[in-house]
Parts: C-alpha cells; sequence; structure tokens
C-alpha cells in the first residue's frame, strides 16, 4: 500500500479510499507480529476505527492531514494510551494528548500506535530499551539509530505516512539516516513539546520522520505554531530570509563542509566517498563548497554529555531514578548517574564556555548559508554496539550533538547507501528559524 500522503488524499478525493478501508487494510497489513520490536503499544483496530470513523462525514479537501495514518514515539503523550519511554514501571496513562499529537488528529491524521524508543530518549542507537533492540529496516544485524528508533522504522517499513521523534541530541537525524527517510529536526520551540516527557527539557525538540520531503514539510506546516502552555515555545518570525539572500530565493547558495582534517568516520572506508559523492549533488544544484573550522561545533557537542547538561536527564525523572534504580536500563542509568558529579557552579562555568562557543560557531555564518555534514561517520551492528554501547554512541553524534546547544535548524536527507545496503545521508542545516529554506533546498536534491 502506497502511504505517501500526496497518494492518499488523492484516493480520498476521489473516493476510491475511505479511512476505515485504510486503518483495515493498514491493521491488516502490520498484523502481530513485532520482530523489529518497533512497536510498544500498537492501537487495535478498533481504536484506530475511532478516529476513521469520525472523519467520514466530513470533505477530505478540508483537512491536511485526512485519513493520513502516524506512529508516536513513547515519549509523546496520546490521550488514553499509557507513555512509558520504554521503562515499563514508570508508564502512566495519560488524559489528554500531546499539543502536537493533538494539532496532527485535529488536521485529520489518525494514530497507529506508540513506538520503541532508547530508554527515556537517551542514546543514538535503538538498542537500549527493554522492549528489545529495535533492528535496521533494511538490515535486521544493524541498529536502526536512536532514541527515536521505531518511530523511522514504522515509516521505512510502510506502516505509517510519517511519525514523531523527539530529537535532543540527535535522535531524529540518524535514526533518519540509517532507515533511509527525511528526517527534520526544527528549530527549538517551533513545535509544542507540552505532553512530551523531557529528556534535556532546554533542549527538547519534536521532530518528523518522513519517506519524502513533500510529506515532511506537510507534516511540519501542521505541526507547528506557538503554545501559550510550553514556556520554551517561541514565535517563529514573520521572515525566514535570516541567510543569504541568493540562497532564500534559490539561484546559488554557499555550502560549508567541516575541514578535511576535522572529518571522523571511525574506521569506515565507504563513509568518505559516500559524503563526496552528497557534495556533487548538492553543486549540480547550484552549491558552492567552502570548507570551515569545524572545531567550535565539535567543541559544543562534547558538552552535551560530557558536561552538566546530564544533570537535565536526572532532573526529569528525579523521583523515579531515586526511587527504582533497579528498573533503569544498565547504560542508561550509567550515562544519567553521572549528573552527581556536577555542581551547580560547574554548570554556570559550561554555561559560560557555551556562550563563547556560540559566539565562534556563528562567525561561520559569515561565509556560508548552511552547513552540511553527514548525518552519521559510520553505522554499527547490534552487536556492535552491545559490545561498546558508550563509544559506539558517543561517535555518532559527533555530526548531530552541537545542533541543540547552538540554536539550528536541521533536515538529514537521504544521499546514498552502503554496500550492505544501509542508507547514508547528511544532514543540512542553519541558524534557528530557517526550517522552511532548508526544505525547499532539500526539495532539489
Amino acid at each position: 500500500m502506497n502511504l505517501s500522503i500526496s497518494h492518499l488524499q488523492a484516493q480520498y478525493r476521489d473516493g476510491s479510499l475511505t479511512p476505515k478501508q485504510l486503518v483495515t487494510q493498514l491493521d491488516a497489513e502490520i498484523g502481530d507480529a513485532n520482530s523489529s520490536n518497533i512497536w510498544i503499544r500498537r492501537l487495535t483496530l478498533d481504536e484506530m476505527m475511532v478516529y476513521a470513523s469520525k472523519l467520514e462525514s466530513q470533505d477530505p479537501e478540508s483537512l491536511p492531514l485526512y485519513g493520513i495514518p502516524f506512529a508516536i514515539k513513547d515519549n509523546i503523550d496520546l490521550a488514553g494510551t499509557p507513555t512509558t519511554a520504554a521503562c515499563p514501571d514508570f508508564a502512566f496513562t495519560p488524559g489528554k494528548s500531546a499539543t502536537v499529537v493533538q494539532k496532527l488528529i485535529n488536521a485529520g491524521a489518525i494514530p497507529v500506535g506508540k513506538t520503541n524508543l532508547d530508554q527515556f530518549a537517551t542514546g543514538l542507537v535503538g538498542t537500549r530499551s527493554p522492549y528489545g533492540a529495535c533492528k535496521n529496516s533494511i538490515n535486521p544485524d544493524y541498529i536502526s539509530g536512536g532514541s527515536s528508533a521505531g518511530s523511522a522504522v514504522s515509516v521505512a517499513l510502510n506502516m505509517a505516512s510519517f511519525s514523531l521523534g523527539t530529537d535532543t541530541a540527535g535522535s531524529g537525524r540518524v535514526p533518519a539516516a540509517f532507515n533511509n527517510l527525511v528526517g527534520v529536526k526544527p528549530s527549538l520551540g517551533l513545535l509544542s513539546t507540552s505532553g512530551v516527557l523531557p529528556a534535556c527539557r532546554t533542549l527538547d525538540c519534536v521532530s518528523i520522520f518522513a519517506r519524502n520531503t513533500a510529506d515532511a514539510a506537510t507534516v511540519l506546516q501542521v505541526a507547528q505554531g506557538f503554545d501559550v502552555d510550553d514556556v520554551y515555545s517561541r514565535q517563529a518570525p514573520a521572515s525566514e530570509a535570516a541567510i543569504g539572500n541568493s540562497f532564500v530565493f534559490g539561484d546559488s547558495f554557499i555550502f560549508g563542509v567541516p575541514k578535511t582534517s576535522q572529518l571522523a568516520f571511525f574506521g569506515n572506508s565507504e563513509s568518505p566517498q559516500l559524503f563526496q559523492q552528497a557534495i556533487e549533488k548538492l553543486e549540480k544544484i547550484g552549491g558552492k563548497m567552502v570548507e570551515i573550522d569545524f572545531s567550535p561545533f565539535i567543541e559544543t557537542a562534547q558538552l552535551l554529555y560530557e558536561g552538566p547538561w546530564v544533570a537535565e536527564r536526572y532532573a526529569a525523572i528525579k523521583d523515579f531514578f531515586d526511587a527504582k534504580p533497579e528498573e533503569i536500563f544498565p547504560t542508561t542509568y550509567k550515562i544519567i548517574s553521572n549528573a552527581a558529579k556536577f555542581s551547580a557552579a560547574d554548570t554556570f562555568k559550561a554555561m559560560y564556555k557555551l556562550k563563547a562557543l556560540q559566539r565562534k560557531a556563528g562567525a561561520a555564518w559569515g561565509a556560508i548559508d548552511v552547513l552540511v555534514t553527514p548525518t552519521a561517520g559510520t553505522i554499527y551492528t547490534i552487536a556492535e554496539v552491545q559490545a561498546d554501547p558508550l563509544q559506539t554512541n558517543t561517535n555518532l553524534g559527533y555530526y548531530t550533538n552541537f545542533m541543540n546547544l547552538l540554536d539550528m535548524a536541521a533536515i538529514a536527507v537521504p544521499t546514498g547507501f552502503y554496500i550492505n545496503g544501509i542508507g547514508f545521508g547528511v544532514t543540512i542545516s542553519a541558524p534557528a528559524f530557517t526550517d522552511d529554506v532548508l526544505i525547499n533546498l532539500v526539495k532539489k536534491l
């Protein structure tokens, strides 16, 4: 079944498909199997039918996501369905949906279920879950990427048209690369985080996975919006012309890449050529490449887990963490317990360092319109990650961990494949509130 938004919309308009027929067929095709460990809880046919039935009396033209099925990372609330954050003992059942989920439902979208994740959204691998390691959609021996693991794989395996993840350190981008998807990491505050269990509350954002850029753009348009109940929500400026005019108008653009000496591929012999091929694609659509000093971005990335921001993860689940440490996934516990190392003075010192790094990194925008990096420098098997869970995860964050600390918007886009079939992609990023500009650029690739 073709689940692209435009295809389903056309079928709804010509009467060849109804929402009830869609959920009936989708339920049958997904079935009861969960061999890839995608779902923590999938909605039953009867539960999906409640949403579908409400649409039957409405005009398909009246709702931008009429009858479009979507999956939800299980740290984002769906009314009446438990939120577990991949920790069964932590689970609670919310009385209302997260703001962003409700906006999508109001626009006609139909939830399919809650998806597996690295517990408490702590990780980039998709293996840190008592519900099992989420398997890559292309080769099940490899990781899916995380923490929004099940959300990405559900879309890649055609169980949903799009899905919601979250992205603090790269969780909406790494799984996109490994599963040949588009992953949108919006500007902080563009999508409400009300009803989203925090990881690092000051850095969290809701992300979007889709099979193509057009679908991602449609969802982003519906999902965004200022939320007075979310104190971290921000109003997007009236104009996104925050970067070079030539890029905004699409004639040409300058993209920065890290100096060759600053690129890291962690022993993967295929990644350098795949990245070069992506650069050539960007040049063909009018891009001019320049090398930049990537060191401020690398230093910023190191702050996320090596600095006191890990204490935000502890603050988010403090009572549960202290009361039931045995219920925390071992690697997750090890990471979050590092919060105890940092004092208030350490936190302020790190904030001062971040401010200085923001100034240094910000200087790059005087010379480039967008930054282009690999989304991840390499890919690992599930066995490799389980053998060395911390270092492999750190390697995967090399090109992602700095983004939210530097207040950037980003979109991960597939650009090639490894010999083993796993997807490779690049992330194109720019300062906050350039989201639409980035999407328009990626549409040309």
